[in-house]
This record gives structure tokens, sequence and C-alpha cells, in this order.
């Protein structure tokens, strides 16, 4: 993703604003979604699996119209459905089975500053005071989000969890900063051709380890427990599959190239304000007020870091940062014009 020298137009700005919201909204819907289902008796890495082989299926046509990606960025492809896909949510949902979803969001919040972190300590490379600040914050934030005063107020199993899901998307965010720019004779790639080949490549990955054969398939027959209401287990998936990751990820790529780095950063960080309000509203979790205050801090925090980004990306090249486009759930290459999914899935 980059910003260009002129701002967009007042109405192309207006409607990405708008897809943005609209993209922040079906992310932070996956959580909410996924747990019922988790509840009902779904083990997290089918309900992993459910979600990236149904966007794949979705997603066919727009990978076949993206094929040459297959021969020019397969290293690309392949992190992205490792980490991206199956890493970042596996972990993401396997956390929810344990710890309330706007906590488990909050803690993938840290992946920009994990990021800082590697172009520091590992790269030996120096980050401005302001990107210092960023990590602080977000750190402390998150202290007061699992109330570690209190011997951890939440699961410490989840916890891990959550920040194996912030570590999976670090990675891919290390990682795309190699293929997300026109270098060694290659173009750009395509965010929707990442999109769509990382799912495909996720879906055969989850396959593998997650065996959906022996998934209990009478749960989507079923009713799932939402906060005391039964709802059909085939329409959560529906959303899930649908809203929370197809229309999220093309509403994310479409609402970036509309707006700046910075923008887009705000907006995504909605995502774990939305999903922590949905998850208060449908599933009856309720963070403490210390809790809330944290989550804002951890999100001030996220986003002075990914927009106090050194310019030379984490590989040392002329593109931004890939955390600088905003923490969600890794989505696609920044250069190429898409903001990084959650799962946001995450996400």
């Amino acid at each position: 993703m980059h910003a260009t020298s002129t701002a967009p137009a007042a109405p192309g700005r207006n409607s990405g604003i708008a897809i943005a919201l609209l993209s922040a909204f079906a992310y932070g819907g996956s959580g909410p979604a996924a747990k019922p289902l988790i509840e009902a008796g779904l083990d997290p890495l089918h309900v992993t699996w459910l979600r990236a082989a149904g966007a794949a299926l979705v997603m066919l046509p727009l990978a076949w119209r993206h094929r040459a990606l297959l021969r020019e960025r397969p290293g690309l492809l392949a992190g992205y459905g490792l980490l991206a896909v199956a890493g970042v949510q596996a972990c993401y949902f396997a956390a929810l089975s344990r710890i309330p979803v706007g906590v488990a969001l909050l803690i993938e919040y840290l992946a920009p500053a994990l990021v800082l972190g590697w172009v520091r300590f590992v790269q030996r490379r120096p980050v401005t005071r302001a990107a210092a600040v960023g990590v602080v914050l977000a750190v402390g934030g998150l202290a007061c989000v699992v109330e570690v005063w209190a011997g951890l107020s939440v699961d410490p199993v989840g916890l891990l969890l959550a920040l194996g899901a912030a570590c999976c998307q670090t990675a891919y965010f290390v990682l795309s900063d190699h293929g997300s720019s026109a270098k060694d004779g290659k173009r750009a790639a395509d965010p929707i051709g990442v999109i769509a080949y990382g799912l495909l490549f996720g879906a055969v990955v989850l396959t593998v380890v997650a065996r959906p054969w022996r998934m209990d398939w009478a749960v989507l027959g079923g009713q799932a427990p939402m906060d005391g209401t039964s709802v059909p287990g085939l329409a959560l998936l529906a959303w899930i599959v649908l809203v929370a990751t197809v229309l999220a990820y093309l509403t994310g790529v479409i609402s970036v190239r509309r707006l700046s780095p910075q923008v887009a950063g705000v907006v995504a960080c909605l995502e774990a304000v939305i999903a922590t309000v949905l998850a208060w509203v449908l599933l009856g979790e309720h963070l403490s007020p210390v809790q809330v205050v944290g989550g804002a801090v951890v999100l001030l925090g996220a986003f002075i870091a990914q927009s106090s980004a050194p310019k030379g990306g984490t590989g040392g090249g002329q593109g931004e940062l890939v955390a600088s486009g905003g923490a969600g759930h890794a989505d696609a290459a920044p250069d190429s014009g898409a903001r990084p999914p959650r799962t946001a899935p995450t996400p």
C-alpha cells in the first residue's frame, strides 16, 4: 500500500471511508459469529478450515484471473496462505475458545509493535521516537486488558494463542515486504490475487492439519447458542465465509486504494472496537472499565507504531513498512494497494 503525492478527491475519499468502515464491520463480525459454533462443539481448527475453504471456493474465479502469480510470486502466496490465513486465523479462533473476543483481537493488535521490534532488534535499524512511544503504549494498554496486577484475568493458554496470532501476522508482514513491490524484474503482486491464492494455499494446509473429515458436521445443521438465543449453524457459517472473509477482504482492498495509509490505519483500528461491541451485544461478553481504557490505549499505540514505520520497509526496499496499513488481518501486499487483513481473522 502506498500514499500518493496528491490527496484523493473528496467523493473518492468519502466513499473510501464508507467502504473501509464496511470492511472493519465485516472483519469485526468474524469472532462473534465463530464463537457460537465453537461452543456448539466444533473444533476451532475446523471453523478455521470452513472459513478458508469456503472463501477459497468463492474466490476461485479471481484466482484463475490472477493465475500468473503462481509463477511470479509462489513464495509470497505460500507465506500468505500459511501465516496470514492458516496461522493467524487458527490461533485467533483457538484463542476465542478460552478468552473474550475483544481481548483476543486487542492482543493481536500488538503486531505493528512486534514488527518494529523486528526492525530495531533483529535488523538493528533505527526507529523513530514516536514509534517507540507507540510500542510502549500498546504494551501498557495490553497490561490493562489482561489485568496483570490480578495475576492475569484471562486464560493464560488463550493469551498465548492470541499472541501466536499476533506473531503469525508479524511474520507475514515481514515476509510480504519482500514481494510487495516491483523489483528483480517482477511486477508488484496484485492484492486481490494474493488474497485468492492465499486462501487456497491456507485451505490446503488446514485440510492436512485440521482433518475436516473428522468434523462433527451435524453442528452446522443444528442450532448454536448465542447468549441464550439459538442461531442456525449454517447461517453463522455463511456470515463467516461471505461477509467476514470475502466481503471484508475485497472491501479492504478497495478502501485502501482510495485512502492514504494513515487514514486507512485509523479506520482499521475500529475493527477491534466493532468486534468488542458485537461480542458485548451478541455474546454478552463484557469488558471491565479498566480493560476498555486499556484497549483504547492498545489501539492508540498500534496506530502510532504503524504510522511511524521507517520508510525503508522491513526488507530494506523502497516501499513503506508492511504494517503501515493497519493491523487487522494481514490481507495483501501493501505496495499493491491493500491493507493487511485481521483476521481478523483475523483475523
